[in-house]
């Protein structure tokens, strides 16, 4: 119970601005109904002050006549007035539309300022001079580098460059060329006294 009453009402969407159209279009709502219904009335007393001049009865087809021409002027002043709102409500809403856009520039406006207060202009400045600074020093580098190789170095970088490319960087030793030594056999009683202490082993 205490939370709902003491739940803080929102506040209304709906401004004085609001209202005040709401207002203007109900007057011309109630106007727009006037018109119809005097129209319609003037048109019945047309026919009737008609009749009346068929039947003979001039003096009331002449009073009529004079009673639909002030209603006429009515509506005519009801016509202006209509009008007259009509253009009321239309200047408020495009007020409307005016004060919505100003107060988008507003907050835009406030936006900028703020960025512009976490960077300046000396901020900026200091950047782009600390990139321009950066830019320099490569280049100087580069330059050094390009003036520190001769031209034999430059053709042996693009020879290696080319030999990894291509996969033939991997040095194989030379075939020799020279005969390989042949080793002479042992002569017979040397084999013969070689063998005899296996064969003796053999037979224990």
């Amino acid at each position: 119970m205490g939370n709902v009453f003491g739940r803080k009402s929102r506040p209304s969407r709906v401004t004085d601005q609001d209202k005040a159209i709401l207002q203007l279009k109900q007057q011309r709502d109630k106007l727009k109904q006037y018109q119809k219904r005097i129209t319609s009335q003037l048109e019945k007393e047309r026919l009737l002050a008609k009749q009346l001049l068929k039947d003979g009865k001039k003096e009331k087809a002449l009073l009529l006549l004079k009673k639909k021409r002030y209603q006429d002027q009515l509506l005519d002043k009801t016509g202006n007035q209509l009008s007259n709102l009509e253009r009321m409500v239309q200047d408020i809403e495009f007020m409307q539309i005016e004060m919505k856009v100003i107060e988008g520039l507003k907050v835009g406006n406030d936006c900028l300022k703020s960025m512009h207060e976490i960077m300046s202009i000396e901020d900026v400045e200091r950047i782009l001079d600390e990139t321009q600074e950066s830019i320099e020093y490569q280049r100087q580098i580069d330059e050094m580098l390009a003036g520190a190789l001769t031209q034999e170095d430059e053709d042996a970088v693009l020879a290696e460059l080319e030999s990894i490319t291509q996969g033939d960087d991997v040095a194989l030793p030379e075939v020799p060329t020279e005969p390989i030594p042949e080793v002479p056999e042992a002569e017979p009683e040397r084999r013969e006294a070689k063998n005899k202490p296996d064969r003796e082993m053999l037979a224990a």
